[in-house]
């Protein structure tokens, strides 16, 4: 049986660079402090294309060291997602394979969402191999 679960997100750092040969592609470290549900410290890399209306879509991983519910450990998420102007959204999966500690064999997946000018949140399905 799946467990769900909702947190937040704060970004601390997002260190941004557009890619040099092409004017639409960059690249982004962010690290990230999560809490609810899901806690601990994150760091995400994107890849990211602008278009010239300052839309964008990304794609990356993120690795979060931390704790879901009772259990402690770290794991991989990935996600691909748009920016609409006003919101970076999109899916997040848990990598198979990449739980650690207490949350070896996670498995499961969610949404992220994070507005401008808002509090960024996430949701998460999940279960244990």
């Amino acid at each position: 049986m799946s467990t769900q679960i909702t947190g937040t997100f704060k970004i601390d750092a997002w260190d941004e660079e557009p890619h040099p040969d092409d004017g639409g592609l960059a690249r982004a470290v962010v690290k990230q402090t999560f809490s609810g549900d899901i806690e601990g410290e994150g760091q995400a890399e994107w890849l990211m294309w602008y278009r010239p209306d300052k839309t964008a879509d990304f794609a990356g991983y993120l690795r979060v060291d931390g704790g879901i519910g009772e259990r402690s450990g770290s794991l991989v998420f990935q996600s691909t997602g748009a920016f609409d102007g006003k919101e970076a959204a999109g899916p997040l999966s848990i990598v198979p394979g990449t739980g650690t500690g207490d949350l070896a064999g996670i498995v499961g997946g969610g949404t992220f969402s994070a507005p401008m000018g808002g509090e960024p949140s996430v949701s998460l399905e999940y279960d244990f191999e």
